[in-house]
């Protein structure tokens, strides 16, 4: 950024002083993936969805995501997962649950956020960051306003999932993993029955580094 400022010298004509002044832009915390498949990493865009991202932090840190297993993958797609019914590999339930509803602090803001109607958050449509491969992106049931604890990380260009897309699918993007993609693709190609993996993959945990 430049900021120009105005100094009044002696004389009755004025000068501006132009002074460089450089953003020190904080970095985005992080978010560690410990799975039975391995490790892997991810930014999480705290800077552009600030209430999509203290959401996820907040249920991460509670322990919420503990012991909860990938309930659908399908290859050169995406892996979903963050379904509380999914602590149980097999239930017939997984990919209908969410969290309680109640508050949590918006990270950037320290204001304090609400969920709603079944654990459901606020969209977030501000930033056009698209469903490109790596991205982490909240699962909803297709109406406005209900995402909760699950999301999913795409493992293809899937930007018809974009919220700024024409199509009827709205998934704001809220992070992007920086390492271990790698285990994200194994994750999707493990062998399934009806898009459940066929040997369980669990989160054994999730750590938030820098929040």
């Amino acid at each position: 950024a430049i900021l120009a400022q105005a100094i009044a010298p002696s004389s009755s004509r004025s000068v501006f002083l132009v002074r460089r002044v450089t953003a020190v832009r904080m970095a985005n915390p992080t978010a560690t993936f410990d799975t039975t498949e391995g490790c892997f990493t991810a930014e999480l865009y705290l800077d552009r969805v600030p209430i999509t991202a203290s959401n996820f932090i907040d249920l991460a840190k509670t322990g919420f995501y503990n012991g909860v297993h990938f309930h659908r993958v399908i290859p050169d797609f995406m892996l979903q997962f963050g379904c509380p019914n999914a602590k149980d590999p097999k239930s017939r339930a997984a990919g209908t649950g969410g969290p309680p509803d109640g508050t949590f602090t918006n990270v950037k803001t320290g204001g304090t956020e609400r969920r709603f109607n079944g654990g459901n958050i606020q969209d977030e449509h501000t930033s056009r960051d698209s469903n490109a491969p790596g991205t982490l992106s909240m699962a909803n049931t297709g109406s406005p306003n209900t995402g909760g604890s699950q999301f999913f990380v795409n493992v293809a260009d899937n930007s018809f999932l974009d919220w700024f897309s024409p199509g009827q699918s709205k998934h704001p993007v809220f992070g992007k993993v920086t390492e271990g993609y790698d285990i994200c693709v194994k994750i999707s190609k493990v062998r399934t029955q009806d898009d459940n993996p066929s040997t369980p993959i669990m989160m054994k945990s999730v750590t938030i580094q820098g929040a």
